[in-house]
């Protein structure tokens, strides 16, 4: 088994690596201290499993994983137990609570072996306890302060305030933020509910918009309004949309 190891400590990666040394059957191809080292690991190396930190510099292990979607399977390390729901969110094969002892981490690995290769996510009884336990521990549900895209082998990180407002466009949206726009493959409703609500507005079927850059709101015809943008743009606003924009805006 194909394995990269990535943690922004030091320490931490060589408890993975010494763990990992017991078991024959495993090949540690990569080692990495930040999350651009690793999707660039990650899409050059083809690993089988990543042991993978969540709060590491430039880009969080969420964000690794987003962008690395479908090319290696992941079980997460971190010290925080609040994360595990949204790892399992990321189809974890595994969650291991730092600091972790030789026996969970080999629980973690057996789970691996058993899994990979297979249609979908297993739950065994570890991963299971895992869950409940998160269940317990979730804490609320933070919206999105910054999106990943993708482009061939560049990836923009985009500052969720600096996002002015993002269209349908059929399987994709089209984000657009100062004065460029970007593509990425995921639905309107689905990024509309990782936003922040009370900026965020669906104001149409096509269109979500930041209301820190709407200036105004003006009648287009007898029956329809438009939202004006602080570069001129103008955006249709359905008539339910009219209704939570005038809201927001009062």
């Amino acid at each position: 088994m194909r394995i990269i190891i990535v943690d922004d400590e030091a320490l931490a990666r060589g408890v993975v690596r010494e763990y990992l040394a017991e078991h024959a059957d495993v090949d540690i191809v990569a080692e990495c201290a930040n999350g651009f080292e690793a999707v660039k690991a990650i899409s050059e190396l083809a690993p089988d499993l990543v042991f993978l930190d969540i709060q590491m510099p430039k880009l969080d292990g969420f964000e690794v994983a987003e962008l690395s979607a479908g090319k290696a399977r992941f079980i997460f390390a971190t010290a925080f137990d609040q994360y595990a729901i949204k790892a399992f969110e990321f189809h974890a094969l595994d969650y291991l609570l730092k600091p972790f002892s030789q026996q969970r981490f080999d629980q973690a690995l057996a789970h691996a072996r058993a899994s990979i290769g297979q249609a979908g996510p297993q739950a065994d009884g570890a991963v299971a306890a895992v869950v409940a336990m998160a269940r317990e521990a979730a804490a609320r549900k933070v919206p999105l302060a910054r999106l990943l895209i993708r482009d061939g082998a560049k990836v923009h990180v985009i500052a969720c305030d600096k996002i002015a407002y993002i269209e349908a466009q059929d399987d994709y949206v089209q984000i657009h933020s100062e004065g460029r726009s970007y593509l990425k493959n995921q639905s309107l409703s689905e990024l509309e509910g990782q936003l922040e609500a009370a900026r965020f507005l669906r104001i149409h079927r096509s269109y979500v918009v930041n209301i820190d850059f709407v200036e105004r709101i003006e009648q287009a015809t007898r029956d329809s309004h438009v939202a004006l943008l602080a570069d001129g743009g103008r955006l249709p606003i359905s008539r339910s949309g009219y209704q939570k924009i005038r809201s927001a805006m009062l």
